[in-house]
C-alpha cells in the first residue's frame, strides 16, 4: 500500500469514542488503515494540523471548554501538556490563525484566541470575545452558539459563524490577540449557519445552514473584510420525510463541485458552481455510508471524500468522478462516536 499521509478522525468519548484514532491513507485508493488511538483529551470533536506540520490541536468540547496540542509521526499521538482551558463552554470547532488557535465555543457563544508559544503549543494568556443575539428559533437561537472558525483565503480576516444568531462576524486580531469584530454579516432569520468553505479563488464564500438544508452563496469581498449573501439554494431535492440537519460543506480544489454533508437524511449532496463561483446547483445526492455524517473531508490527493458518520460509527471515503463530481462508495472503517477527519 502506497502511503503518503495520515488522516486524524476525532470522536466523542463521552458516547464511546476513542478519543483520536490515527490512521494511514493510502494515496491511490484513497483507503484508511487504522493504526491507533489516544484518548488522552475528553470529547476532542475537532482538529486542526499545524501549517508547519509536527503537531494537531484538538478542542475538548466539553462544559469547561479546553484545547491541547499533539506531537503527530507516530501509530499514536504524544500530547504536549495539559490542555489549555479556552473559558467558554463547548467548543466545537478550532483553527490556526497566524500565532493563534481560535476556537468557536457553542455552548457559550463566542470565540477564544490562544497564544501559540514558538515551539507551536498553546499558551495560557486567552482571550474571549463573547457574541450577542438570538434568533426565531424556539430551541436553538435562544442566544448565540458559534459553531465554526476559520480564516479567510487572504489570511487577513478571521470569520466566526453563528448558528444562535443567523450571522457571520468577521473579526480581526488586536495587538495582544484579542479578538475584534470587523463586521457582522446578517442571513435569513431562522436559517441557523453552521459552516462556511470559501471557493478557492477566494471571491466567493458558501455558507451551510442547519436549521434548513441550505446553502447560501456568498461574495467575499477581502479588500474590505465583507461577506455579501446572494443566493440561496437547497442542498437535498425536496422536503425531507424527517431530520434533515446539513453539517458540513466542502468545495474542490478546480471550484467545479461543492460537497455537502445532512444528518438524518444520511446523504452527501453534490452541487455544481458556475465558472466564476457565484451560482450554485444540486446535481443528486448519495447515501453517506452511514448513519448521521458530522463531517466530510476532502482527502489529500483531491480525489477522495471522506465522511464521519457518528452514530453508525465509522470513516467512509469514496472516489470521485472528475466529470460529475459524483461520490462512489469505496470502503470504510469503524470508528465509533466519529466526529471529524483531518489530514497531515
Amino acid at each position: 500500500m502506497a502511503v503518503d499521509r495520515r488522516a486524524y478522525i476525532g470522536s466523542f468519548t463521552a458516547a464511546g469514542g476513542r478519543g483520536i484514532t490515527t490512521a494511514a491513507a493510502d494515496r491511490d485508493t484513497g483507503a484508511l488503515t487504522v493504526l491507533g488511538a489516544t484518548a488522552d483529551l475528553p470529547d476532542p470533536s475537532y482538529l486542526a494540523a499545524a501549517p508547519g506540520g509536527g503537531l494537531l490541536y484538538a478542542v475538548s468540547e466539553t462544559p469547561d471548554g479546553a484545547v491541547a496540542a499533539f506531537r503527530t509521526g507516530g501509530d499514536t499521538l504524544e500530547q504536549t501538556g495539559p490542555p489549555v482551558p479556552v473559558r467558554g463552554a463547548g467548543p466545537t470547532h478550532l483553527t490556526v490563525h497566524g500565532a493563534h488557535l481560535i476556537t468557536a465555543n457553542y455552548g457559550s457563544g463566542g470565540v477564544t484566541s490562544v497564544p501559540l508559544r514558538a515551539d507551536g503549543t498553546p499558551g495560557t494568556d486567552v482571550h474571549v470575545l463573547l457574541h450577542q443575539g438570538s434568533g426565531p428559533h424556539p430551541q436553538r437561537q435562544q442566544g448565540p452558539h458559534a459553531h465554526q472558525v476559520l480564516t479567510d483565503p487572504s489570511g487577513r480576516w478571521l470569520l466566526s459563524v453563528d448558528l444562535g444568531t443567523d450571522s457571520v462576524r468577521v473579526c480581526t486580531l488586536g495587538a495582544s490577540g484579542e479578538p475584534k469584530v470587523h463586521r457582522e454579516i446578517a442571513l435569513r432569520p431562522g436559517s441557523g449557519p453552521r459552516h462556511l468553505a470559501f471557493h478557492p479563488r477566494g471571491e466567493h464564500a458558501y455558507v451551510l445552514n442547519e436549521l434548513t438544508p441550505t446553502l447560501t452563496v456568498c461574495r467575499w469581498d477581502a479588500e474590505q473584510g465583507a461577506l455579501q449573501p446572494l443566493i440561496e439554494v437547497p442542498v437535498l431535492p425536496g422536503p425531507p420525510a424527517g431530520d434533515a440537519y446539513p453539517s458540513e460543506v466542502v468545495a474542490a480544489p478546480d471550484g467545479r463541485f461543492l460537497w455537502t454533508a445532512t444528518r438524518g437524511a444520511d446523504v452527501i449532496s453534490v452541487l455544481s458552481l458556475d465558472e466564476g463561483g457565484g451560482m450554485a446547483a444540486l446535481e443528486g445526492t448519495v447515501p453517506c455510508g452511514g448513519r448521521w455524517p458530522r463531517d466530510l473531508a476532502l482527502g489529500p490527493t483531491g480525489r477522495h471524500l471522506y465522511t464521519a458518520n457518528e452514530h453508525s460509527g465509522d470513516v467512509t471515503w469514496f472516489a470521485l468522478d472528475t466529470a460529475t463530481g459524483l461520490p462512489a462508495r469505496a470502503g470504510s472503517v469503524p470508528v465509533p462516536a466519529a466526529t471529524c477527519v483531518v489530514f497531515a
